[in-house]
């Protein structure tokens, strides 16, 4: 009879939905789901308005829940870096207020992780406090020293610094640890640290990532 598919459909299931006319019952409908269901992703919505007798195609209800902002948000773990409930010495804040005026004069360093498809690695960075260069970095799936130990002999041998410069982090076991400060007393760098739970003392690492 070449009749369109749809007026089938309005005849035989339920009502259609006008894209253009119609639109605003429709995201007021798909807004009281969504108040109902809160965990209501598109695809759910969409079957919950095909109960609803209200045929419409999946994709028009992911860009009406996109624009009027109702899509579920899924909450990612959190991943933590920092491990400061140790037994290692720990050292007082050396750069807190200090104006660094040239190169290494202050190295700063921290660890952070990385989302991948199957999950995350972790990162080891160096940088110069002055030029904000990275110089030295790591990658593994372990959060360990050897990780931070990695990151420091890249930029040991990069960088080749004179005895003196600071070397600043946070109180994490893997700075603390007798085999990473051993490594830098090696090298003559003097050691300085974050307190503890203060991210500001090492912002500008922090802004790194």
């Amino acid at each position: 009879m070449k009749l369109p598919i749809s007026s089938f459909y309005y005849h035989r299931q339920g009502r259609s939905i006008d894209e253009k006319s119609n639109e605003a019952d429709l995201s007021d409908r798909i807004e009281a789901i969504c108040l109902e269901f809160p965990r209501y992703g598109y695809r759910r919505v969409t079957a919950q308005l095909k109960r609803d007798k209200l045929l419409v195609n999946h994709k028009k209800v992911l860009r009406l829940m996109r624009e009027s902002d109702l899509l579920c948000r899924v909450k990612r773990r959190y991943t933590r870096t920092t491990d400061s409930n140790h037994g290692f010495p720990r050292y007082p804040n050396l750069v807190r207020g200090m104006a660094v005026t040239h190169l290494n004069q202050v190295w700063i360093s921290d660890i952070t992780y990385i989302r991948i498809k199957t999950g995350f690695v972790y990162l080891s960075a160096i940088l110069d406090a002055f030029s904000r260069r990275v110089l030295g970095y790591a990658i593994s799936a372990r959060l360990d020293a050897s990780l931070a130990t990695e990151a420091l002999s890249m930029a040991i041998a990069r960088r080749q610094p004179n005895p003196g410069v600071i070397h600043h982090s946070d109180q994490g076991v893997q700075y603390a640890s007798s085999e990473y400060t051993e490594e830098l007393k090696r090298y003559g760098f003097v050691v300085s640290m974050s307190r503890r739970g203060n991210p500001y003392d090492n912002a500008r690492m922090e802004s790194l990532e």
